[in-house]
């Protein structure tokens, strides 16, 4: 079973101790810029940033951190004492009536953040996350909002998983089984990744499928497996309900979805809006559950502007 790669870092690549756990981290842009943190979705790695969006990021002048979350690349793996972590034994256990059971939960991201952000000496810093991490990034905000400068929150939700599911136990089962992944080979993986941008990707900014099979051999060359990305499911399905402390915001926030999002529909993301107080929405046509290269400026237009008229 695949758990780990040799690391494979580059320049601007470090692995830091944060939360009891160590990150691995990539820095671009200007080191005395504000510094702009990018937190990754379930089950992906800081290598699927497509590079137009970290150099733009950094081109306007941001600090710009991106880091691999725990259990995925070439960050820690966080297994938990008596949890399972093959799809095979959780949908078994959920089968038999059991109590879905937690690795850890977003609360714990978040915890790794802040600790990242001790460990590189950043006091306050600009956000942008998506799917997962932007659930993470809206409890970080509801959790420590004097760490945050803006946030920028892009193709996710904030209500819980399992009442996006529907009711009953059968209705969890089905959403645990097309959430859980198995291990596969290089091969298959290289297929999937192919496979989830026809699922989900971005028409309107399409990325060639030569881009996506390179994007993910990097993946692959640092570390993939289904037990930590599996984890990373459970943590989700057991994320509270964010509304009431998005109601209390104080923050400038941004939030970003798109018209042809197949995984987290559009509404997901105006009704995040519509619980933060002076947030501004915007809806991308031709924007689905990727950011592809031809979308990152898009991307880096829209945070940029935003902080400049209103962080």
């Amino acid at each position: 079973m695949r758990r780990f790669a040799r690391s494979t870092s580059g320049a601007g690549s470090m692995r830091v101790e944060a939360n009891g756990i160590y990150l691995e981290v990539e820095q671009s842009g200007p080191a005395d810029g504000v510094p702009l943190i990018l937190i990754r979705g379930q089950g992906s790695q800081l290598v699927h940033w497509p590079k137009e969006l970290g150099a733009g990021f950094a081109a306007a002048g941001f600090r710009t951190i991106a880091f691999d979350n725990r259990d995925v690349g070439l960050s820690r793996r966080c297994p938990a004492p008596g949890v399972p972590d093959s799809a095979d034994d959780i949908l078994a256990a959920l089968a038999a009536g059991a109590d879905l059971p937690k690795p850890y939960g977003i609360e714990d991201m978040v915890d790794d953040i802040t600790g990242l952000m001790d460990a590189l000496g950043i006091e306050r810093a600009h956000f942008f996350g998506i799917s997962m991490g932007g659930a993470v990034l809206q409890q970080l905000c509801i959790d420590h909002p004097g760490r945050v400068l803006s946030a920028t929150i892009v193709m996710t939700a904030c209500r819980p998983f399992t009442e996006r599911a529907g009711e009953g136990r059968e209705a969890l089962l089905a959403l645990a089984a097309n959430l859980l992944v198995r291990d596969t080979s290089q091969p298959e993986y290289l297929e999937a990744q192919i496979a989830e941008h026809g699922l989900w990707g971005s028409p309107g900014y399409p990325m060639p499928e030569a881009d996506i099979r390179a994007m993910a051999e990097r993946a692959w060359a640092r570390g993939v497996d289904a037990a930590g990305k599996n984890r990373q499911v459970l943590a989700i399905l057991h994320a509270p309900d964010r509304r009431p402390g998005l109601r209390q915001l104080d923050l400038p926030c941004l939030v970003i979805h798109g018209r042809q999002d197949t995984l987290v529909p559009l509404e997901m993301g105006e009704e995040i809006a519509a619980h933060i107080p002076a947030s501004e929405f915007h809806a991308i046509e031709g924007m689905g559950h990727i950011i592809t290269p031809k979308l990152a400026p898009v991307m880096v237009d829209l945070v940029r502007n935003f902080i400049t008229r209103r962080a």
